[in-house]
């Protein structure tokens, strides 16, 4: 395992910490992902929780999918996907998650993915139920703006 995967898991390790619950310990929690991220990217993606940018779209057979209404851009966001023992590690189609996270290595994860990691953790992300048709219109709407 590399340093940089190291820390990812540690990272995925505190976001999977978060108690929605308990409310004491958020300024800890917060305290903890500063030391993981910087404060730019974590204050963006808190950011995006607060104007409920985050919407998870979920099928009928259970298959889920995020949307992360950007700045300039909608992107679809990718989670940890656990299929037995293992884990797929998250993705988004931001060009920050492909230059930052991807090619340079300088970051963990995008703002959109922790925005998405921590807002399911928080319950605070808006779910729609999608059909088969539903879901193909998102994807072939967001391959045709790219």
């Amino acid at each position: 395992m590399s340093h940089n995967q190291g820390i990812a898991q540690f990272a995925y390790g505190v976001i999977e910490s978060l108690d929605s619950e308990d409310t004491e310990d958020v300024n800890d929690y917060i305290e903890r992902l500063l030391f993981i991220f910087p404060e730019s990217l974590l204050l963006a993606a808190l950011d995006m929780i607060d104007r409920e940018n985050i919407i998870k779209f979920t099928t009928p057979w259970g298959y889920s999918q995020y949307q992360a209404f950007g700045s300039t851009a909608t992107y679809n966001v990718f989670p940890r996907v656990t299929s037995g023992s293992r884990k797929t590690e998250p993705y988004c189609t931001c060009p920050s998650f492909a230059f930052s996270v991807m090619l340079s290595k300088s970051e963990y994860m995008c703002k959109h993915i922790l925005a998405v990691m921590i807002s399911s953790k928080l319950s605070k992300c808006p779910e729609r139920s999608l059909g088969p048709n539903d879901l193909a219109k998102i994807v072939v709407m967001q391959c045709s703006n790219v």
